[in-house]
């Protein structure tokens, strides 16, 4: 696959031409005319061989990467000039518009939970369409977690949520449902959900039903009385809390510290079609994430955020948890929280529940944007102790389809940032807060562990 090479315009033209079209993008300050001059690809046959594609994002602050790729021109800057980003009501018209393709007025590519690349690709969740994507990047870790409602207030709820079985209990006699939502099934939010309800001792396929329910429709539900709890990403934690409708028992990272999130899948057949094109892609979102993750900047992010066009909501409704400061809503307060969202690194004297990782040996930081393909592994594993995939299911191969690793390396080497590419697929053992373990060279264990107590 041919390589983009970082190298200036040719011309003073050129550079005036496309810093016109990056202000046209947001209202707040582009990269500059040397930014561009540093980092745009031109002539030789190394463009992109199109600068323009279609991509979808559901309206959560993990999405952040591919706002501002767009909103401050980083796209613009690699020569994709022609991108558009649009917001989407809910995981299930991504997955649709994902099948469709942007040449049927669907999408192209876009932000989505990781699972849903493979559920795709085997057409388990596109009406038995199988869909080829490929995972570009990881966009995020972190930054998901569960809230309950305003009536279990004084149960006090945390990581362990056993005080909650009897007043369930209870209300099931009563003959109410007892329900608990979720953003899709078989994703991270479906399993945390389950992770924490098991933990519990309350089973969640008998003693509870899991719905699926938008995002940004989750606080909307809570308010009416329709379900107990939710599992989500924020924003939408904060705005429970304000309005006095519930608080958050727990955040996904206090389940499992630093998790892959979302990603940027995009369809394979663009990216086979376009390989300089996707690289260019990825180099923007890329560049996004590193701008996302420097404090300095988390100010202009929220602003960028809360317009309409991108998430919509107050800049206060966000502020506080992007900073690391979580307000729990029930009196419990926690500053600079190790379990932030985070989209591009971290360090690796944070992942003291890695002792055995073999990643990034004699590196100072952890990457957050490399897709691993060992949390690929989890995920298909994860499924098969739900019940969801036989567990004679041939793994490595679908992985070795998906997860396009290969193309994040290059793009990595491509905009001057070798030293945060790891040595392994694998980010090592990960450990839970159920006391569980998933070592990636030995998934049969954690296959074969308990899933309800």
């Amino acid at each position: 696959m041919a390589q983009l090479s970082r190298r200036k315009f040719l011309t003073t033209t050129g550079a005036t031409v496309l810093i016109h079209q990056v202000q046209g993008c947001s209202n707040f300050s582009p990269v500059t005319r040397a930014e561009l001059q540093h980092g745009v690809y031109a002539g030789n046959g190394n463009t992109p061989e199109t600068t323009s594609a279609t991509l979808g994002f559901v309206p959560v602050m993990s999405a952040s990467p591919l706002i501002i790729a767009q909103a401050k021109g980083f796209f613009s800057k690699y020569g994709m000039t022609d991108i558009k980003v649009q917001k989407q009501p809910s995981w299930a018209v991504m997955r649709d518009k994902l099948m469709l393709g942007a040449a049927d007025d669907g999408l192209d590519g876009g932000h989505l939970l990781f699972p849903m690349a493979y559920l795709i690709a085997t057409g388990e969740i596109s009406y038995g369409r199988k869909i080829p994507l490929y995972i570009l990047a990881r966009m995020n870790v972190n930054g998901q977690g569960i809230s309950v409602a305003k009536e279990y207030l004084g149960l006090n709820l945390g990581l362990d949520g056993s005080s909650i079985k009897a007043a369930l209990q209870t209300k099931a006699k009563g003959g109410n449902s007892i329900r608990f939502a979720i953003p899709f099934r078989r994703v991270t939010g479906d399993f945390f959900m389950r992770w924490w309800l098991e933990y519990a001792g309350i089973n969640p396929d008998r003693d509870a039903s899991l719905i699926v329910i938008p995002p940004p429709q989750m606080v909307a539900n809570m308010r009416g009385g329709t379900m107990e709890g939710f599992c989500v990403v924020d924003p939408w934690h904060q705005r429970l809390i304000n309005q006095k409708i519930g608080y958050s028992a727990v955040t996904s990272g206090e389940l499992w510290s630093n998790h892959p999130e979302k990603a940027l899948v995009v369809r394979a057949e663009w990216v086979d079609k376009y390989p300089r094109a996707a690289k260019a892609l990825l180099a923007g979102l890329m560049e996004a994430q590193i701008w996302c993750d420097k404090p300095e900047n988390k100010p202009e992010l929220i602003e960028i955020l809360s317009q309409r066009q991108w998430i919509g909501l107050k800049p206060d409704l966000m502020r506080d948890r992007m900073m690391g400061k979580f307000d729990y809503g029930n009196g419990r307060v926690v500053e600079n929280s190790p379990h932030a969202i985070k989209f591009w690194s971290y360090p690796k004297s944070n992942q003291s529940q890695f002792p055995e990782n073999k990643s990034s040996k004699n590196q100072l930081f952890e990457s957050v944007s490399y897709p691993y393909k060992s949390h690929d592994l989890w995920f298909l594993i994860e499924d098969m102790r739900w019940g969801y995939r036989h567990k004679d299911f041939p793994t490595q191969k679908l992985i070795n389809q998906v997860n396009r690793e290969d193309i994040w390396r290059e793009t990595a080497t491509m905009i001057g940032q070798e030293q945060i590419i790891p040595t392994s697929t694998s980010r090592g053992i990960e450990k839970f807060f159920n006391g569980l373990e998933f070592n990636p060279d030995a998934p049969e264990k954690y296959l074969n562990s308990t899933v309800i107590k």
